[in-house]
């Protein structure tokens, strides 16, 4: 069986290593940029993710780049803590959680690539235009502004706004509480999420990982990048008055290196993923078949997963169909999820009734009430530590000699 992949980015390389693994090793991936570069800011990979990074062998070259995530805490934009969860394996799973460069996590996989597969598998200043090929299967894993999609569905127009805008950034700081800690800081009317993304270095800094979301009109809407660069005096007058006991907010935000802004934008689920063409079978994956949020830490984490259950289908002789039964309802749930509040709802429910702040958080938000939040966004999103720690696996079984 011969495979095309439409771009290089998380899915599309995560893609070509599980196929190559499935047995499935004529496969070619064809990324329209003329040269990669580790660009961009902070991702989350969640343990059913890590799972099947693993069981790909890439463990150890993870554990080099990244931080495994070990607590999450919510706190009010007053600094109150609201919520403190672990995280990974400090939480019952089998697999930890990753925070990490997104640019350091794909010049992974392509080394990866380009060791199991061959110098030749990713191909650089190729793009996919439209639905022709030369192969059994051409897989759409180009984005949000995917080509291979517009080609299956050209009436489905720009991707759709939110109304909120990310502005990201990275700091080389000291580490903070763990090392290894998440926070998540709020009202409701903005958020700031806070993780390193890498060990410490030899100078005792860390580069650490900040976004903030907020509702905010923006002039022009890029075409889905996250690589728009800003000031970052567009960002220090929407957290002055912030306090935060764990770390100095506004001067971790005033010593960026880089800040990028994004008007949150995603897509409608689609029909269908797959379907035959005139020159063979076409599927989606990634943000080229469900653009959402990255409420929940959820964007790379679900096309992973695509990446391994499509090779499982195609390895196992389940084919495309298996493929879409198991992703593709999963994923529309995420992504009309994520267009709420997910987890990050107890911010603002806890702004809404205690505005001017709390003594005892029992009193305003029950700990039952803030476990079941979490545990159903777990539930929605796949990653409940009981129901991941007994799945299968997606590794397709060797063959017999």
């Amino acid at each position: 069986m011969r495979v095309v992949i439409a771009g290089a980015g998380i899915a599309g390389l995560t893609a070509a290593l599980s196929l190559h693994a499935a047995g499935i090793t004529d496969v070619t991936v064809h990324e329209a940029v003329e040269e990669l570069h580790p660009l961009g800011v902070g991702i989350n990979i969640l343990p059913h993710a890590i799972r099947e990074l693993i069981e790909l062998g890439l463990g150890d070259r993870l554990a080099r780049i990244g931080v495994a995530t070990a607590d999450l805490t919510f706190l009010t934009a007053r600094g109150q803590r609201i919520w403190s969860e672990p995280r990974g394996l400090a939480a019952g799973y089998r697999w930890p959680q990753y925070s990490i460069h997104r640019g350091r996590l794909q010049m992974m996989l392509l080394e990866a690539v380009r060791e199991r597969l061959g110098p030749d598998a990713v191909v650089l200043g190729s793009p996919v235009t439209g639905l022709g090929h030369d192969a059994d299967l051409l897989v759409g894993a180009d984005g949000i502004r995917s080509s291979v999609r517009q080609a299956l569905f050209p009436d489905e127009g720009e991707p759709l706004p939110g109304g909120d805008v990310l502005w990201r950034g990275t700091t080389y700081a000291r580490p903070f509480m763990t090392g290894r800690s998440m926070l998540m800081v709020g009202d409701s009317t903005q958020k700031l999420v806070i993780y390193p993304i890498a060990p410490p270095g030899d100078d005792g800094t860390q580069l650490i990982n900040w976004a903030v979301q907020r509702a905010a009109h923006v002039e022009e809407v890029p075409r889905g990048d996250w690589n728009r660069p800003i000031g970052v005096e567009r960002v220090l007058p929407h957290v002055e008055g912030w306090h935060c006991d764990e770390l100095d907010v506004r001067a971790l935000i005033a010593g960026a290196h880089q800040v990028f802004e994004y008007p949150l934008v995603d897509r409608d689920p689609l029909p269908y993923w797959s379907t035959e063409t005139e020159t063979g079978a076409v599927t989606l994956m990634g943000d080229a078949a469900h653009p959402m949020y990255p409420t929940g830490s959820n964007g790379g984490t679900q096309a992973v997963i695509d990446a391994r259950v499509l090779a499982y289908a195609l390895g196992t002789g389940q084919g495309l169909t298996f493929y879409e039964e198991q992703r593709r309802p999963v994923t529309s749930n995420i992504v009309l999820a994520n267009r709420g509040d997910g987890p990050e709802v107890i911010l603002r429910l806890a702004h809404e009734r205690a505005p001017g702040g709390f003594t005892d958080i029992e009193d305003v938000l029950p700990l039952a009430e803030r476990e079941e939040i979490a545990l159903h966004y777990k539930k929605l999103a796949g990653f409940e530590p009981a129901t991941l720690n007994a799945r299968r696996s997606w590794s397709v079984p060797a063959r017999e000699p």
